[in-house]
């Protein structure tokens, strides 16, 4: 870790992130790459149509698309994706916007895949101006309802990959494109938090946005690839809606860069440090009561593996979430990913450690798993009282 940490300075906290990579922790580590090209890149003017196409070509070399175009997150550029479906180069439409009632609006998403990565899925379709079309129910979809969905206002069908949607019984990424695809209806994936930057859109998605500031290790971006002609009307989105999501031209460089250095990014070795950091938790949690352990692939085929850390309140003496919550109150702050923890269990993820922070981890486990033994009676606030107190929590802002 740096010994260059701001952290204390601004009176914040040094966490340390075995969450993964959250938005609400700033997203990841930015690669050296990146960090210098954005610093070169300040004190500079640029033209920016012409800094968007540099950015355009390095996205197209790393994805095999026709084009791609940067934004300001991933929710934006689903946003500017399926607004561009709706306007293509009209720079009337464009300017109109969200007033779609002209245009073919309707956005096609699977019911189960109407979740939350912080804010609704659904919300950014309608930010657009676009009507979203729910399909099938939330635990199931089929082909014969998503063709069936599809009328003369579709414009376009969004596709999420993501550990929140439900992971069964729903239409395939193959079957969703070829149904789209037999109506002329293009198919944008959300593929966020994805590693493979080249696999959905050679599975013949449209549009796919990824994030620039996660697995990439760039500032906080999205990263639109696809089709020239798509792309082209994502860039105009600039003179509409787009205008509110902006991107900076250091953050158009400093992607640029994260990306190009992801093509000679040593990922074994990568790889081998997140198994390392792995091994270390899996020993230190060996034998504690109540406790156990277990390395887990990634639910969307990401190739990194968590630590799945179960809890039985009863021998452990205390609840998985109150467990967490100690862990991320202590010294140092250690936060954990807990987007299941009322079944009993969270992950630790090794992908955002800085050396030696696994061993910190080890520690602050052992440490509040060991005064919990000495607790009489178990240690267990009721789960719902753990949500309204979240709820509590994010309303007390700024205080």
């Amino acid at each position: 870790m740096s010994t260059d940490d701001i952290r204390p300075e601004l009176g914040m906290r040094q966490i340390i992130n075995v969450s993964g990579t959250m938005t609400s922790l700033g997203a990841s580590i930015a690669v050296p790459q990146a960090i210098d090209a954005m610093h070169r890149t300040l004190p500079q003017f640029f033209d920016m149509s012409a800094l968007h196409r540099y950015a355009s070509r390095v996205i197209a070399d790393l994805t095999g698309a026709e084009a791609g175009f940067v934004t300001a997150s991933c929710a934006s550029g689903i946003t500017i994706a399926v607004a561009a479906t709706m306007t293509g180069p009209d720079l009337l439409a464009i300017e109109r916007l969200p007033d779609a009632s002209a245009l073919k609006n309707e956005v096609l998403i699977l019911s189960g895949h109407m979740v939350s990565y912080g804010a609704p899925v659904e919300q950014l379709v309608r930010l657009a101006g676009a009507k979203v079309v729910p399909v099938g129910q939330a635990t199931s979809s089929s082909a014969y309802q998503l063709a069936g969905s599809i009328t003369e206002s579709t414009t376009a069908a969004l596709f999420v990959v993501s550990h929140h949607v439900v992971d069964y019984a729903q239409v395939p990424l193959k079957t969703f494109i070829e149904v789209c695809h037999a109506r002329g209806v293009p198919v944008i994936v959300d593929a966020a938090s994805e590693y493979d930057l080249r696999l959905f859109l050679d599975q013949g998605a449209d549009l796919v946005v990824y994030s620039g500031h996660k697995f990439l290790g760039g500032p906080t971006s999205g990263i639109v690839a696809g089709s020239k002609d798509l792309i082209r009307a994502c860039y105009l989105q600039n003179r509409g809606i787009g205008r509110g999501m902006k991107v900076g031209k250091e953050t158009i460089v400093g992607v640029s860069a994260a990306l190009t250095a992801w093509k000679t990014r040593d990922h074994a070795g990568i790889r081998a440090r997140e198994r390392a950091a792995l091994d270390v938790w899996v020993n230190a949690l060996a034998g504690r009561p109540g406790v156990t352990a277990t390395i887990v692939p990634d639910p969307t085929d990401n190739p990194l593996d968590r630590l799945k850390v179960a809890i039985n309140p009863d021998e452990a003496r205390i609840t998985a979430w109150n467990l967490a919550t100690r862990l991320a109150a202590g010294d140092p702050p250690v936060i954990v990913r807990d987007h299941e923890i009322e079944h009993g269990h969270f992950f630790l993820d090794p992908c955002n450690l800085h050396p030696q922070q696994e061993h910190a981890v080890a520690s602050r486990l052992i440490e509040e798993l060991a005064k919990a033994t000495l607790s009489n009676d178990v240690i267990a606030t009721p789960i719902e009282e753990v949500w309204l107190a979240r709820e509590r929590a994010v309303l007390d802002w700024p205080d």
